[in-house]
Parts: C-alpha cells; structure tokens; sequence
C-alpha cells in the first residue's frame, strides 16, 4: 500500500499485472465512497509499491463504478482483468 492510501480506507482488491510490477488498489472509504489507486514495484524501490498516478482523489458510489473508471483509464488492466482477451 501506499503512502497515499488512507490507513481508514479499506482495499477490497488489488490487481497486479502479469510482470507483477504494476497494480491497481481499489479500495473503500468510511464515508462509503470508493476509489482505486495505480502503483508500479521497481528494484530500485526496493520492491516496495510506489503511487505512480493521483486517481484516488476521485470518489465513486459503489465498487463496481470504481473498478469500471480504473480499466478506463489504467492502460494494461483490462488485459490483467480478461488476460486470455476473453468476452466476459
């Protein structure tokens, strides 16, 4: 997680891509909003997972709009979500 993530908001899920060097939190406020978050893991970190956008900012109603909003706009999570390209 990172420093960005609230220690109040819980993560409902985390996606990693298939190099496992990428990943996007979606995550719950206690207000009942939720939101997600893109990080990337590099050597140089130490491993450690490191905020590479601000999209957390952004509140949504429900997990499902907030996981649609990320595959918008986070470049390789569809493929991670649907890695076969399979209809869903």
């Amino acid at each position: 997680m990172s420093q960005r993530i609230d220690k109040s908001w819980v993560v409902l899920r985390s996606i990693e891509n298939s190099e496992h060097d990428r990943c996007v939190d979606l995550f719950r406020r206690p207000d009942g909003s939720f939101g997600f978050d893109e990080f990337r893991r590099d050597v140089e970190d130490a491993g450690l997972w490191t905020p590479v956008a601000y999209y957390s900012a952004a509140a949504y109603a429900s997990d499902e709009a907030a996981l649609t909003a990320a595959v918008k706009t986070v470049a390789w999570l569809a493929m991670a979500l649907n890695p076969a390209g399979k209809a869903t």
